[in-house]
């Protein structure tokens, strides 16, 4: 189930992305058992930070295993760190595992920056939980663009795969 007040922000840009519910999906892997029955791009969301307390949420594929090393200066930082829990709920008002683009609307400070690897914008359809684990939203990147636009926040669109592990 959507959030309420997702589902008004959403409802507001005459946004109605498909919903997905299932049980909560706390790993990639679980992520695999849900997802791979959907049409649209698996995304994984990464909240980190820098020493000097900056933030980011950066979207990238699903699958890769990344490293950190190498995307601390693909997003202009010099040595980063995941956010905490704690941080996470307070900055984006979601849980461990619920992590969004969708939850930037949350960010009242503007203290995160959003960075997106590029090529997820091309893709048709973009999976993305909608500030809960419990349902998955097929979103067009386009729709997210707009949602994003409307909550003043300008991602970042950045190729991100030098930072990609291989398997």
């Amino acid at each position: 189930m959507i959030p309420a007040s997702l589902s008004a922000a959403l409802g507001a840009l005459g946004l109605a992305p498909v919903c997905h519910v299932h049980a909560p999906l706390r790993t990639v892997e679980d992520a695999h058992a849900i997802w791979d029955g959907l049409a649209g791009a698996q995304v994984k969301n990464l909240f980190i930070k820098d020493a000097g307390r900056q933030y980011w949420l950066v979207v990238v594929p699903g699958d890769p295993r990344m490293d950190t090393k190498a995307l601390a200066p693909l997003i202009g930082s010099k040595r980063i760190s995941f956010g905490s829990a704690d941080d996470l709920r307070a900055i984006l008002g979601v849980e461990p595992g619920s992590v969004t683009p969708l939850a930037m609307m949350n960010d009242a400070r503007r203290q995160v920056r959003l960075v997106i690897h590029a090529p997820l914008m091309r893709a048709d359809r973009l999976l993305v939980h909608p500030l809960v684990n419990t349902a998955t939203l097929e979103m067009a990147p386009g729709d997210l663009a707009r949602f994003l636009d409307a909550h003043d926040v300008a991602p970042a669109l950045v190729d991100l795969s030098a930072a990609f592990l291989a398997a």
